[in-house]
């Protein structure tokens, strides 16, 4: 197996993907009940060599809800009826998840409301209270 590219500064080995096979639910008729298609694969965040300290604690912080206990990500892929289109997804998905949870979000630059959206923020109060006298019933 080829070694995974994530993006020009991460290349997974394929040492460290785990891949199993086991019995699909999916398209393939009778041949579904004889032959392994669907792929698991899974990859140890924890215990991998090819990430450092902040790629692994901000994966780890994303992808928490995707991690099994021991720290591994894993991946079901059953869509095709072939074991390489399995594997090829699967392999596909998991640089997705990878290259999504190691995608730095620019930082927010505070901004303030301009004058114009203020005055039309007091306008529309004002007709809205207007409104909302004019349907009282005048005292008597």
């Amino acid at each position: 197996m080829d070694p995974l590219v994530i993006n020009r500064g991460l290349t997974l080995p394929s040492e460290e993907l785990d891949v199993s096979y086991a019995r699909s639910g999916g398209p393939g008729g009778q041949n579904v009940n004889k032959v392994e298609t669907k792929v698991v694969l899974r990859f140890s965040i924890l215990n991998s060599r090819a990430l450092g300290d902040t790629r692994r604690a901000r994966l780890q912080k994303r992808l928490a809800a995707r991690l099994s206990g021991q720290g591994e990500l894993i991946i079901h892929a059953s869509r095709h009826r072939t074991r390489a289109r399995n594997l090829e997804d699967a392999r596909e998905r998991l640089a997705a998840l990878l290259k999504d949870g190691l995608a730095t979000q620019p930082s927010r630059r505070p901004t303030r409301p301009t004058r114009g959206s203020k005055e039309r923020r007091l306008k529309q109060k004002k007709s809205r209270g207007q409104i909302k006298k004019d349907r009282r019933t005048p005292p008597s």
